[in-house]
């Protein structure tokens, strides 16, 4: 088997988005994000200097160290049988593939009577103040960008480049998560991981925002384009936008984190309500199974190309 046989990626694709769909999340303290969050920790720990050049090298050995450990495994997975190679490299690319999880997370804000609690675990802004309207929006904002971090990009990584594409890419973004942050002790420390961040995510952000375009049957790709350059992230704008579009409500608006209020603009077609009910957060939830079925559409079109 070749290191990047495309039929077993597909396979292996198309196999573990259906064990995310069914199953969803069967690891916690054994998942691999976690063992790559303790080599970021364990690295900040001991070399943390206030200079871009330190947060570079931290970039670089966790980059390496997953790459090299993922391709052990692809290497690894390459010389079982086909049928236990696909089995387990399936398994192992939906503990990656966190639509599932993604989905129930943010589908607790609609079973909860006070929404800030379930959402103080999805987001980084300060919720303990915020309107039910506001959770809601916040909500819906995190499933769209999400869709691009947490399921569309790992797909596109691991059809591009196996089981070390995958990797690498929930490797980058987990930098982002714990360091790419404009704060004090990060500003600098965190720039490489951050920009990274923003270089891999730019092709899958925009096709996400196709994807959600394609599955609310929403048009209007030159209005939400614009829109989506006016987001202070090159990249979280566009499925957002998207989104906003789809669901006919407005999202974005002024955003209070770390304790400072921002203003961020507006997203959606203007004549839409600011304020964003459980209707709007069902609707945008509500596309789930369309999304999925496209994703395995794709794979299924490209398995079709390969074998026959």
């Amino acid at each position: 088997m070749l290191l990047f046989d495309p039929v077993w990626i597909l396979l292996v694709a198309l196999f573990g988005l259906l064990i995310d769909r069914w199953v969803g999340e069967f690891l916690n303290r054994t998942h691999p994000v976690v063992g790559i969050g303790k080599l970021i920790s364990g690295f900040e720990k001991r070399f943390y200097r206030d200079h871009i050049r330190n947060g570079a090298w931290l970039v670089l050995w966790v980059l390496v160290c997953c790459g090299v450990l993922a391709s052990i495994a692809q290497g690894f997975l390459n010389g079982l049988a086909l049928w236990l190679s696909l089995l387990l490299g399936s398994v192992l690319a939906s503990i990656f593939f966190a639509h599932r999880m993604l989905y129930d997370s943010v589908h607790a804000l609609l079973n909860n009577p006070e929404p800030q609690q379930p959402l103080a675990m999805l987001v980084s802004r300060d919720t303990a103040d915020l309107t039910p309207s506001e959770c809601y929006k916040a909500g819906i904002e995190t499933y769209a960008e999400n869709l691009s971090d947490g399921v569309v990009a790992p797909l596109f990584y691991f059809l591009l480049l196996g089981l070390p594409g995958l990797v690498v890419y929930k490797a980058i973004n987990t930098l982002d998560s714990m360091v790419g942050y404009r704060t004090v002790r990060y500003e600098r420390f965190g720039k490489v991981a951050a920009r990274l961040d923003d270089i891999v995510n730019w092709i899958p952000a925009r096709l996400t925002a196709l994807l959600i375009m394609l599955v609310g049957r929403q048009g209007q790709l030159k209005h939400i384009w614009q829109q989506a350059r006016d987001h202070a992230s090159p990249n979280a704008g566009y499925p957002i936008s998207a989104m906003a579009w789809v669901i006919k409500a407005q999202l974005g608006g002024p955003t209070r984190y770390f304790g400072e209020l921002k203003a961020k603009p507006y997203f959606g077609h203007p004549q839409d309500p600011r304020s964003v009910g459980t209707c709007h957060l069902s609707a945008a939830l509500g596309y789930r199974t369309a999304i999925d079925f496209c994703l395995v559409l794709i794979i299924l079109i490209g398995l079709v190309f390969y074998v026959v």
